[in-house]
């Protein structure tokens, strides 16, 4: 199968957020959902080796912001090429607060929305989040992006150098050896071996 047809879907990419213990935490989501608007709720699934879903797990709260086709690249790395378990990530930007107590990206974000979990399903390496919209607020008319318009317009091509390798398709994470093991996840966008395509 050519994996990149699922980048066809018309989804977003969004920065999900949340707090415990007085600690706030964020990562790049691309699946959140409105899937009834009466009561108004939505899904989202996240992926278990990200700091926020267990933080969303435990307490059951979450914001999303929605990103916008002026989003800068290093909105993309910031969220969503680090992990939260090895830095603060909310060191040295700008962040609002909604009327739940979660932070939301006032910049670079169309609209938030807050958010309280009723039901969740184990996916395997994700975990769905169907939850109660109970606040939101459009921020700017700003277009939102989406996944297709991230993968055209605001990824890098990756160049890689003379390496033997293996190369992410989906944020140009490169992988030096003459072997990726099956079971390797990228540690920049979680995705696994399946996603990598040989250095040329």
């Amino acid at each position: 199968m050519d994996k990149k047809a699922m980048y066809k879907l018309s989804y977003g990419l969004f920065v999900l957020t949340a707090r415990e213990d007085g600690r706030d935490n964020g990562c790049i989501v691309n699946t959140v959902t409105q899937v009834t608007s009466e009561p108004n709720r939505i899904t989202v699934a996240v992926n278990k080796n990200n700091l926020t879903h267990d933080m969303v797990l435990r307490t059951g709260k979450f914001n999303v912001s929605v990103l916008t086709q002026k989003a800068p690249f290093a909105t993309y790395q910031h969220w969503g090429f680090q992990s939260g378990r090895d830095v603060d990530k909310m060191e040295e930007i700008t962040v609002s607060r909604s009327g739940n107590g979660l932070v939301y990206l006032p910049e670079n974000a169309n609209a938030y929305l807050s958010a309280e979990v009723i039901e969740s399903k184990d996916l395997g390496t994700h975990t769905l989040f169907l939850a109660d919209v109970t606040d939101g607020a459009v921020l700017s008319e700003d277009e939102s992006v989406t996944y297709s318009y991230y993968q055209a317009n605001v990824k890098p091509t990756p160049v890689p150098k003379k390496k033997k390798g293996f190369v992410c398709t989906v944020c140009g994470y490169i992988y030096e050896g003459d072997v990726l093991p099956e079971d390797f996840i990228c540690p920049w966008c979680k995705h696994p071996a399946s996603d990598f395509v040989p250095i040329e």
